[in-house]
């Protein structure tokens, strides 16, 4: 019984761990986490995104006195896009504007990582914007790519 119950458990772990990294869109870069956010930051304001804020995770854990791996976030977005993203599905204005997450795993390799629009147009019941959903997922994904091309 007691490896039955154990067994379950394994698998139920395992079966978040898989599904939460289908929420997640991640590109391997070749870049430090500054280096790949920085870039992606140019990109972003070569064309035309608003930049609406960069964090630093690392320096605020750093300035409390402890400790993390590099980890950055960029807070960007377009109303021409979003709005039509929102006029979809109001709610979907709580992961608005856009964000990518720039961070160092524990084997020093360094990640460019977003939402999934999938995972957006389930966890807000998103119907009929099929354009946009693909439009925004089209975008994020060129973008990510020229940030961590070589």
């Amino acid at each position: 019984m007691k490896k039955l119950v154990s067994l379950g458990i394994i698998l139920l772990i395992v079966s978040f761990s898989s599904s939460a990294s289908d929420d997640l869109v991640k590109y391997k870069s070749h870049y430090s986490v500054k280096k790949t956010a920085d870039r992606f930051e140019n990109i972003i304001k070569s064309k035309g995104f608003t930049l609406f804020a960069r964090i630093d995770h690392q320096k605020n854990a750093n300035a409390v006195n402890l400790a993390l791996r590099p980890t950055e976030v960029v807070i960007f977005g377009n109303p021409n896009v979003g709005t039509l993203l929102m006029q979809c599905a109001q709610d979907v204005a709580i992961d608005l504007p856009q964000k990518v997450l720039v961070s160092e795993d524990a084997n020093n390799q360094v990640w460019l990582s977003y939402n999934n629009l999938s995972y957006l147009k389930k966890r807000h019941n998103i119907e009929g914007c099929e354009v946009v959903l693909n439009k925004i997922s089209g975008v994020l994904s060129q973008l990510s790519k020229a940030t961590v091309a070589p």
